[in-house]
């Protein structure tokens, strides 16, 4: 008979826990999701603070950088074009 009454226990606490579950998952979910949104809006504001120009918006410039060119000059080698064989 214990045995028997210590199944129903247990199967009454499982199944309490699952209802309660079920009614609180909404509030849990949004709670998570709102700690995931300062969490992240913290690490764009990170990442915006670090990468904003200290310049106005709109102002361009242009940085030359004297030790690369566009166009090399250097002879690579000669070009061979090779043929498939079957």
């Amino acid at each position: 008979m214990t045995f028997l009454r210590t199944i129903l226990i247990i199967l009454l606490i499982f199944f309490g826990l699952r209802i309660l579950f079920r009614f609180l998952k909404p509030y849990i979910m949004h709670y998570v999701a709102k700690k995931a949104n300062e969490k992240f809006g913290e690490m764009a504001d990170r990442y915006k603070s670090r990468t904003s120009p200290q310049e106005p918006e709109g102002k361009t410039t242009i940085v030359n950088e004297s030790g690369q060119r566009s166009g090399s000059k250097k002879s690579v080698g000669e070009y061979i074009d090779y043929e498939e064989i079957d």
